[in-house]
């Protein structure tokens, strides 16, 4: 059959490419080998050795494919005038020829977005395009797509097979690139790990990541629109397009929790690149530990724009005058630091550019010279005396304990961390600071009190973004001093050490740590880095306070935004993608991308949630499904008395039905110790992921809080009482909120294949 003969073209044609591949990797290893090895006559020579080591630990990193497939798909291009098309293999990484003739061309490239942008309106001169299934180095199956050319006319071969279905796909739905690899792709079972997604990017998410490198990309997508995968495939077609670029200032992906940045770590190492940084909000705040967790409302005011001036005043109030003389003794003499000359310097720094903690060197320059001065008219009589200049005198007054102590109470030298830690403990300054922006009642929602010490105080992620502010109105402590770096261990990762032989082995080894740098600059703790391409995702649920950390990181104004603002669930949201600009990029106008089709999330699922979304976000249109999972959600009402039951009975027929793909119970924040106890006690091996001694979002049943589901997938989801996530922010227990609604909607929207709800209280009217 033509089919079984496709397997056997393709066959033969993967194995020619891997025997270049294999090739290649000769090629870098001998470059590696010589190296290691070379004479060295001078530094010129350690040099070059330098380069070329690096260049081919580089190469064979590149190399290192593992398991995964070296190709995925071929496109033919129509005929020309001598009757000759075009032929290009598209995998995920370049392999040439002995000749270097290209056999497979990177999915990046430029001539790959015909793969995945050609439709049957638009064929971008295509006569074909394939799609190749490999495992193990084995093709086991193709689905060609045939394209008309200019005159309409569609060749088709006399024996051709379609090897696609339409089996799964929703009837009248859309023009797809490859649908049975789609469908397929989108029917194995989850992993705990999200997955590239190369071998089927649809025409609407190729074209985002091919958008231009600079200003801001907003990306609004649906639940199963695939936008996180999409935005971190824009971070790898910019890396590969803007390499000398990006690689020197860097590219950062923000991520709402450790939990969803467990479940994305794999893919961008997967696509041949792992000098990207990932990190939380909170993360990106050095020195900070989070130990704690704010309530909704204290969260919601910490995370609110107003804090910026709060935190002025609250270090203004900081930088004050002496209400005392203070008597300094210098040598055999007692000299007065007047209150007065403290007044007029404290002003005269407050208008001076600079950080505080600048400006303290200033003060304290400027009184000890003042009073050096007065020391040297009052007893200096003539140039014998032992310290005469007013320099040197200055610097004798400023080494005094009394001098320290009555600068400290002038202008300290704070951090960050001291400045909130103070402003918070102390409801006089949290009154001082907060004066016409700020409630009574608020007042008191942020006081907490004072903690003995600094190891105690238990920072919460709202906390993070205001010590990131805190730390630029102070400035750092200290001046940047270089700081011996350890050698990375890590540096010959994926590389095959007992490929070396002798004496090769401890030569390569040596080199290639010599490519590490061995001095950096050690920042203090209010200094940071930036990136040249920030991707944030998720980025509703960031407060004007987190946005600013993310745009203090920004380098150059170019940002991918990703996020949809019908899963907006945390208490400080933004109100709207308006809203968030005016923090992020108030001066920058964004190119606007809307995601409109849900691959992964099944029609059923979309229609059973369409109501919860049409009350919490009226403005919003669903996503469009492309594919059914042929079941129905369940929903089961039950008793108290029968709640446990029912719930290890539902679980358990959940997991049944999609083993050994993976089910997570979504419930409210507060019952999921309680959850996992309940599960454990029927039988089930419950766990939930943000154990670190647990498999994490590799277990086959987790336990999440709707309230951090945002971002993740799973085969089947089983959501806890309904009513009490619609109730999230609500002043009683019964009524519903649109932020409520909102995490109810994110929960409902989890699962791939299989969705059930079950309940004791009273539905949400969405849901009924």
């Amino acid at each position: 059959m033509a089919h079984e003969r496709e397997i056997a073209e393709e066959q033969e044609f993967l194995n020619l490419a891997l025997d270049a591949l294999d090739h290649m990797r000769q090629g870098a290893r001998s470059l590696r080998d010589g190296a290691a090895v070379a004479n060295m006559r001078g530094a010129g020579d350690l040099v070059e050795r330098d380069v070329v080591m690096g260049t081919a630990l580089h190469r064979l990193d590149q190399l290192a494919i593992g398991d995964q497939a070296l190709f995925f798909g071929r496109i033919d291009y129509q005929a020309n005038d001598n009757g000759v098309g075009d032929t290009y293999h598209v995998g995920r990484l370049a392999v040439s020829d002995d000749a270097l003739n290209p056999l497979v061309i990177d999915w990046r490239a430029p001539v790959a977005e015909a793969f995945y942008r050609a439709t049957g309106v638009e064929s971008l001169g295509l006569s074909r395009r394939r799609h190749v299934a490999i495992h193990a180095n084995e093709v086991t199956g193709v689905e060609d797509e045939y394209f008309a050319d200019a005159d309409g006319n569609l060749d088709l071969p006399e024996d051709a097979v379609r090897a696609a279905t339409e089996e799964g796909l929703v009837e009248g739905g859309l023009a797809l690139g490859g649908p049975g690899a789609l469908l397929a792709a989108l029917g194995r079972a989850r992993t705990g790990r999200m997955g590239d997604i190369i071998a089927t990017i649809q025409g609407e998410q190729d074209q985002i990541i091919r958008s231009p490198l600079p200003g801001v990309l907003l990306v609004q997508g649906g639940p199963g629109t695939g936008k996180t995968a999409v935005a971190l495939h824009r971070a790898a077609y910019l890396l590969f397009t803007h390499r000398a670029t990006l690689e020197r200032q860097g590219v950062l992906v923000v991520g709402p929790n450790p939990l969803f940045l467990n479940y994305i770590e794999n893919v961008l190492p997967s696509l041949g690149e792992s000098g990207v940084t990932l990190s939380t909000i909170a993360g990106l705040v050095t020195n900070v530990e989070i130990r704690a967790v704010d309530f909704e409302e204290v969260d919601e005011l910490k995370g609110d724009i107003r804090m910026v001036r709060v935190l002025s005043r609250a270090l203004r109030t900081r930088e004050r005058a002496l209400r005392r003389d203070v008597e300094i003794p210098v040598g055999r003499a007692i000299i007065t630091l007047r209150a007065r000359y403290t007044e007029e310097a404290v002003e005269r720094a407050r208008r001076r550019p600079g950080n505080h903690n600048q400006r303290r060197s200033a003060v304290g320059r400027e009184l000890a010279t003042r009073l050096a001065n007065e020391y040297r008219d009052r007893f200096v009589h003539d140039a014998s005396e032992e310290v005469s200049a007013v320099g040197e005198l200055a610097e004798l007054i400023r080494a005094t304990p009394q001098f320290k102590e009555a600068l400290q109470r002038i202008w300290p030298r704070l951090t960050g961390q001291e400045l909130l830690h103070d402003l918070l403990g102390a409801p006089a300054l949290l009154r001082a600071a907060g004066k016409g922006l700020l409630s009574e009642d608020e007042i008191q929602l942020l006081y907490r009190p004072r903690f003995t010490s600094s190891e105690e105080i238990a920072w919460t992620k709202a906390d993070a973004a205001l010590i990131d502010e805190a730390r630029v109105l102070v400035g750092p402590r200290r001046r940047p001093r270089p700081l011996p770096k350890p050698v990375d261990t890590n540096v010959l990762d994926g590389v095959d050490l007992d490929a070396y032989a002798g004496n090769h082995k401890a030569a390569a080894l040596r080199e290639a740590q010599r490519l590490v740098v061995a001095q950096s600059q050690e920042l203090d703790e209010a200094e940071f880095v930036t990136y040249g391409h920030i991707v944030v995702d998720e980025a509703q649920d960031l407060s004007p306070m987190e946005l600013r950390v993310l745009k203090r990181r920004d380098l150059t104004g170019s940002m991918t935004i990703v996020g949809d603002m019908g899963q907006a669930t945390t208490a400080s949201s933004s109100a709207s993608w308006e809203a968030l600009l005016e923090v992020l990029a108030p001066r920058r106008t964004p190119s606007r991308v809307d995601l409109t089709v849900s691959y992964r999330t099944p029609e059923e699922v979309l229609d059973f949630a369409a109501a919860t979304l049409l009350e919490a976000a009226p403005d919003l249109e669903p996503p469009r499904p492309v594919r059914r999972a042929g079941t129905m959600p369940i929903v089961r009402e039950v008793s108290i008395e029968d709640f446990d039951a029912a719930l290890i009975e539902l679980t358990r027929e959940e997991i049944d039905a999609v083993a050994p793909g993976r089910v997570a119970v979504i419930v409210s924040g507060v019952r999921v110790d309680e959850i996992v106890a309940t599960l454990r006690g029927g039988g089930l091996d419950a766990v939930d992921p943000r154990d670190h001694e647990s498999k994490g979002l590799g277990a086959d049943l987790v336990v999440l809080a709707a309230e951090g589901a945002n971002g993740l997938e799973f085969d089947a989801v089983v959501v806890v009482e309904p009513g009490q996530i619609a109730n999230r922010g609500a002043l009683d227990s019964i009524s519903v909120t649109p932020r409520g609604l909102r995490t109810l909607y994110v929960a409902l929207t989890r699962p791939t294949r299989r969705l059930a709800v079950v309940a004791c209280r009273e539905l949400p009217h969405t849901i009924r």
